[in-house]
């Protein structure tokens, strides 16, 4: 039973449906990051291979003939067990056009060096081979200090333009009023998480519920605002 429920809070923070509203801080930027995963979903086929895979949590959308994680080679990173292989930071363990198509999930803002970075993701794709790579524009430091970088949608394109890529379809998230709330949450939420867990989890399910519920009514009613952003989503191929 306990596990059911871990279960399900772990799916209610990455594919967050009402209840996500009461408990999630990053409703509105797991929310929609998860639906734009979901749509561009089926581009993805054959062998994927995920990059800076984490806990792997958009595993399960992706209907692909075999799913390798990767991992940069840390404590945690082995601690945590997930990943199927881990990399120094520099070289991918693989072979040229070793794999199909390449997930990069909120990874390049922490890579010091993109163009290199960059560089391998190509290597080891095949010709044609597709990229789905999704970064942050507005949002606070985080996993500090390996945050480095945030990217206009021009600087993007040039970066991976640049690096021998084509991009096919570019989504702005978070586009509308909801990104206020969703800010909001986010400074809230860092200012809460030395709290004791019994304080923490209450100011969620009241304050933040509260702001995300205000979020979801004046994201129906105010206008949008292509300019301010929470994240990017990007389709690419490989030229």
């Amino acid at each position: 039973m306990f596990n059911k429920i871990k279960l399900f809070y772990r799916d209610q923070q990455f594919f967050p449906g009402f209840l996500g509203l009461l408990i999630n801080p990053f409703y509105f930027a797991r929310l929609q990051l998860g639906k734009a995963m979901i749509s561009m979903s089926p581009e993805m086929s054959g062998s994927l291979l995920d990059v800076g895979c984490g806990a792997m949590p958009y595993r399960k959308i992706f209907n692909v003939k075999s799913y390798v994680g990767l991992d940069i080679d840390t404590t945690i990173a082995r601690k945590r067990a997930i990943a199927d292989d881990f990399y120094d930071g520099k070289i991918f363990p693989y072979a040229n056009q070793a794999f199909d198509c390449v997930l990069c999930n909120q990874v390049l803002e922490h890579v010091f060096n993109p163009d290199e970075f960059l560089g391998e993701i190509k290597r080891v794709l095949k010709p044609k081979g597709k990229l789905l790579l999704t970064v942050p524009f507005v949002w606070d430091e985080h996993e500090q200090p390996y945050d480095y970088a945030r990217y206009s949608s021009f600087g993007l394109h040039a970066l991976l333009e640049n690096n021998g890529f084509t991009i096919t379809r570019h989504k702005k998230l978070g586009a509308d009023a909801t990104i206020l709330f969703q800010l909001i949450n986010v400074y809230l939420y860092k200012i809460i998480r030395p709290w004791p867990k019994f304080a923490s989890y209450t100011f969620i399910m009241t304050v933040i519920a509260f702001n995300n519920l205000i979020g979801v009514i004046a994201g129906k009613i105010l206008p949008d605002n292509p300019d301010f952003f929470l994240d990017h989503v990007i389709l690419a191929e490989k030229v």
